[in-house]
């Protein structure tokens, strides 16, 4: 299981230009002008896991399959967007069909790419994007209310559900506020989820800087921070134009540019993790000769629903999992070692998986 990121933000910020780097493709046209990504851009990428690596060293497994995510580079906004102005109405159909929002946000000087406001302000741009979602939110709550009136006359139990919960929605947008701010109980979260409202989908802001600010950010970035801390969303700070020209190179060049540049990682590793979190995702592994692959979860997953995301047949026919935590499979040196010292544990279907597990199911078929 990964899931689906929209990369977003107005014209000329270094979204397609960032996606070519997520993707090391150049199918995203990273031109200077005003919607030069037309149709969404999707890239299916692997998710870095050093751990994904040692497991598989020590296993000796032939092939390393890692989880993916899926980015989605979706065209420029402009003010007005809610009301169908530049390609609002694309835009908005195409956010409304991602897990998360990655919102990509000018926080460098240069003369020769031109910013559709003609100035540099990641905050504004920001709530420009913002105000322009929750206007689309909220003429599609109305919209949606004005629907279920009849429903509601019948008695039909999940058209007041939502009813309840659009109205939540209704007063947060109303005064301002994006949906994602309405506490939901966790009865109410599927029903939430289907409602599909622009801004109650996670955003992760990411900082786009110059060359020389990739290290540690500069004052737009700290801007930039200051405002996520306030919201509670969380923000990460990437170079990318240093990223793209990483993608290009082998992993031996990479080490070398990435330490002469003073940095310890590439920004689209901290991406993919901070999109991770932001979706409260986990990882676990099944490990042996033939492979070594990752699975993604979300956090709290029982035992069952955690094998069903390999098969149907798995869940449906779940007896027990044989689990050994990461550090101990790397510190004992395997499976074996690890039963040995009896660090495998037999879990029932009560069991909630942890990240990093390595896990071995038993199921009647």
């Amino acid at each position: 299981m990964g899931f689906r990121m929209g990369i977003v933000g107005l014209p000329n910020v270094g979204k397609s230009t960032l996606f070519n780097a997520l993707t090391k493709t150049a199918a995203a046209q990273a031109a200077n002008f005003p919607f030069c990504t037309i149709e969404p851009n999707v890239g299916d990428v692997a998710v870095p896991d050093s751990r994904l690596d040692a497991l598989a060293k020590i296993a000796g497994s032939k092939q390393i399959i890692p989880t993916r995510m899926t980015f989605v580079d979706i065209a420029g906004l402009v003010k007005g967007a809610s009301r169908g102005e530049g390609l609002g109405n694309q835009f908005l159909a195409n956010i409304r069909e991602t897990d998360a929002i990655a919102h990509v946000l000018r926080c460098f000087e240069d003369g020769d790419v031109t910013h559709v406001e003609g100035r540099v302000d990641p905050v504004e741009d920001a709530q420009t994007v913002e105000t322009e979602l929750m206007l689309a939110d909220l003429e599609s709550v109305e919209k949606r209310i004005a629907g279920l009136s009849r429903k509601i006359r019948g008695g039909d139990k999940e058209a007041v559900d939502q009813d309840r919960l659009l109205r939540a929605a209704q007063e947060a947008l109303s005064d301002g506020r994006p949906a994602r701010t309405v506490e939901i109980s966790e009865d109410d979260r599927k029903t939430w989820r289907g409602l599909q409202l622009l801004t109650s989908k996670p955003v992760l802001y990411v900082c786009n800087v110059e060359e020389a600010a990739a290290e540690s950010g500069n004052s737009q970035s700290a801007r930039v921070a200051e405002m996520a801390a306030a919201e509670g969303n969380a923000h990460v700070v990437i170079s990318a134009q240093i990223e793209e020209e990483i993608a290009q190179l082998d992993p031996e060049e990479q080490a070398m540019f990435l330490s002469e540049m003073g940095l310890e990682e590439p920004g689209l590793d901290r991406l993919i993790r901070a999109g991770y979190a932001l979706l409260h995702l986990e990882t676990y592994f099944t490990v042996g000769p033939k492979e070594a692959r990752a699975w993604t979860i979300p956090a709290g997953t029982m035992a069952p629903q955690a094998a069903g995301v390999i098969h149907g047949d798995f869940e449906k026919g779940f007896i027990r999992a044989e689990t050994i935590a990461y550090g101990d499979f790397v510190t004992l040196g395997g499976e074996g070692p690890a039963k040995e010292a009896g660090k495998m544990r037999s879990e029932g279907k009560g069991y909630t998986v942890k990240d990093g597990d390595v896990m071995h199911f038993l199921f009647n078929t």
